[in-house]
């Protein structure tokens, strides 16, 4: 996979357009734990992610962040904010080590006013993606905290890793930030599923037991 060839909306492009694309970006390898993008710095690039992973969250008030989802190859990451204040709506760091490029923003821009083809898929890219965050929202809001992590650890295994035994990257902090409960209640309600022969998990892997039960308990929280 490269910058050029790994996201699908760059077919739209003609040889020229794809080499404007090409002189207006830089590659980047981060480290696991490392920043790649700051909320509230300057939108000037958009971010494409072409190995590894990487969580896409927003900081809150006292340091509490919620992780909106996890970035795996393909996956280009522009925030609203490029087109509303020039500012990252979101922070960006890395769960494994990563490569990124970052393409100048103004070439989007540009692409976007002359390339119609282009512009609808990059709109039902952002769209699909804004989606999945309302989606996401709704359920933290109504589901009950078993439900809200059964959903997490499906979506883990079924989006991100597709494997129902998977490494488990995110710390149990942060499975406590993408589900919006402590800590100590993550680590509770684990323990729970455990018992009752859902999961097996350890501090380093996760494995689903029983795929149906869990399914269950997203639904019915």
């Amino acid at each position: 996979m490269s910058c050029t060839t790994g996201w699908k909306n760059f077919s739209h492009l003609s040889k020229e357009e794809l080499e404007t694309v090409n002189q207006n970006r830089y590659e980047a390898v981060y480290k696991p734990g490392e920043i790649i993008v700051k909320q509230n710095s300057p939108a000037s690039y958009a971010l494409f992610l072409y190995s590894g992973l990487a969580k896409v969250y927003m900081e809150g008030i006292d340091g509490k962040n919620y992780i909106m989802s996890l970035a795996k190859p393909g996956r280009m990451l522009m925030g609203p904010g490029a087109y509303v204040d020039a500012r990252q709506t979101y922070s960006v760091s890395a769960l494994t080590q990563v490569n990124v490029c970052f393409i100048n923003f103004s070439v989007f821009r540009q692409l976007v006013k002359t390339n119609g083809d282009f512009a609808e898929s990059m709109l039902e890219d952002i769209s699909r993606k804004s989606l999945r965050t309302h989606i996401r929202m709704v359920n933290l809001a109504q589901k009950k905290m078993p439900g809200r992590l059964a959903e997490t650890i499906i979506y883990l295994a079924d989006e991100i890793f597709m494997n129902d035994s998977f490494d488990m990257i995110l710390s149990r902090q942060e499975l406590g930030e993408m589900t919006n409960m402590a800590k100590e209640s993550v680590v509770r309600i684990i323990r729970e599923f455990e018992e009752s022969g859902v999961v097996e998990s350890s501090a380093s892997m996760m494995k689903i037991l029983d795929k149906q039960k869990l399914i269950v308990i997203s639904e019915k929280g």
